[in-house]
């Protein structure tokens, strides 16, 4: 069987959640499955280190094919689309929501979130940054036509639309946890059993408990960081609830006084992220806030290892990849009372409301200040990271791949 994937999320130069998602489910697909070829569609030449990873002169069923189009955007409905016109796998798995106009009856996608139903002004930006007027009209008449005017520029209705296409046309779709399924059969029209749940995993040989204190002081010291933090990594916007995070850090130092801990933010900046600039101002937390931006990956174990506490305070997630990466370092989590946080984190982490910055500084408060309970969170954080890896993802997902 030939199977194509849109890989080009996984090329991306910086990487977040589906990023990473569709990087090390494509290198576990084409580890433990020789069966079957694999064609991995790109808009540009792969990385030398996905390269590396993929070790094509070993996988010779593997072969990567670069679709190149003049445009900086609508690549997948565009090149993807002609290419599935020309030549056609005999399935193919898009690990996002956005499909190609034309595809094999027996395509797969998986649907990581649809946040934008739910809070739709987080979304109110436009498809594409514009540097001309000229431009926009272009991408217009592009949208209009590659969805025969069912939607407008601005994410939301892109989001939406191309949600609903895919729900519709696919043969099967992957929901990464019960929450999203549920999400789906909510807002959409679809049949229960279209739909399989196949968790998301980590890097269990990567994010792992960090012994050597020396080795973790030196990592933190080439960014900057000497002092006791809580930590969040994720991207840096509105939509991840980052503003409560920095009220309840506010009232825990108003609270502590005497208190070192800083409040490391990880991440790329996204929408919203000029008013979490001014609450820092507003706030006086400049010299307490520290924005790392985007980091390393192989960097990320050490800074969640130095860490006191991982915070995560969304009111929205999919799944929640970087409570796994935190417990399996053996750092408590202070997580969002949210259902698709509990159904990740089970018991390990302590919930707290997410729209009370008055409940999360207490639950700050107490990681710091209570010893036993804090061993026993980061004890069941163990466990729990142990039900989940890429590896067992890719499992799961080459079982529903198979299926059609």
């Amino acid at each position: 069987m030939k199977i194509g994937i849109d890989a080009s999320r996984a090329n991306r130069d910086f990487k977040t959640g589906t990023e990473w998602y569709s990087y090390y489910l494509i290198n576990n697909l084409i580890e433990i499955d020789k069966e079957n070829k694999y064609i991995l569609y790109t808009d540009k030449p792969f990385s030398e280190n996905f390269l590396n990873d993929l070790n094509l002169e070993k996988n010779k069923h593997v072969k990567v094919k670069v679709l190149k189009w003049p445009f900086k955007f609508f690549w997948t409905l565009g090149r993807l689309s002609l290419e599935m016109i020309i030549s056609r796998p005999d399935v193919l798995f898009v690990p996002a929501h956005v499909m190609p106009l034309f595809f094999p009856r027996k395509s797969i996608t998986t649907i990581h979130d649809i946040a934008f139903v739910r809070d739709e002004c987080l979304y109110n930006k436009d498809v594409v940054d514009f540097n001309s007027g000229l431009i926009k009209k272009i991408v217009r008449i592009l949208i209009s036509i590659f969805t025969r005017g069912k939607c407008r520029l601005k994410s939301s209705d892109y989001l939406n639309w191309s949600t609903k296409f895919a729900l519709k046309r696919v043969k099967k779709i992957i929901s990464v946890s019960n929450f999203t399924k549920k999400e789906i059969l909510s807002h959409y029209k679809i049949k229960e059993d279209k739909i399989s749940v196949v968790y998301n995993g980590f890097i269990d040989s990567l994010y792992k408990k960090i012994d050597n204190q020396e080795e973790i002081k030196n990592v933190l010291f080439s960014y900057g960081l000497n002092n006791p933090y809580f930590l969040y990594v994720g991207r840096i916007e509105k939509k991840k609830n980052i503003s409560l995070l920095i009220k309840a850090f506010s009232l825990y130092k108003e609270k502590n006084k005497n208190s070192e801990e800083k409040l490391i933010l990880v991440g790329n900046i996204g929408f919203g992220y000029d008013e979490i600039k001014y609450m820092i101002s507003e706030y006086d937390l400049f010299n307490d806030i520290v924005m790392l931006g985007w980091i390393d990956e192989k960097d990320m174990p050490y800074i969640f290892s130095g860490a006191k506490a991982f915070v995560f305070p969304s009111l929205y997630e999919g799944f929640g990849i970087p409570i796994l990466q935190a417990m399996a370092c053996g750092v408590p989590v202070i997580a969002s009372d949210i259902d698709v946080l509990r159904e990740v984190g089970g018991d390990s982490p302590l919930f707290f409301n997410p729209r009370d910055e008055n409940d999360l500084c207490s639950k700050m408060e107490l990681v710091i200040k209570d010893e036993e309970m804090t061993k026993k969170m980061v004890s069941n954080g163990f466990a729990r990271s142990k039900n989940f890896s890429w590896r067992k993802c890719a499992e799961e997902t080459l079982r529903e791949i198979k299926s059609l």
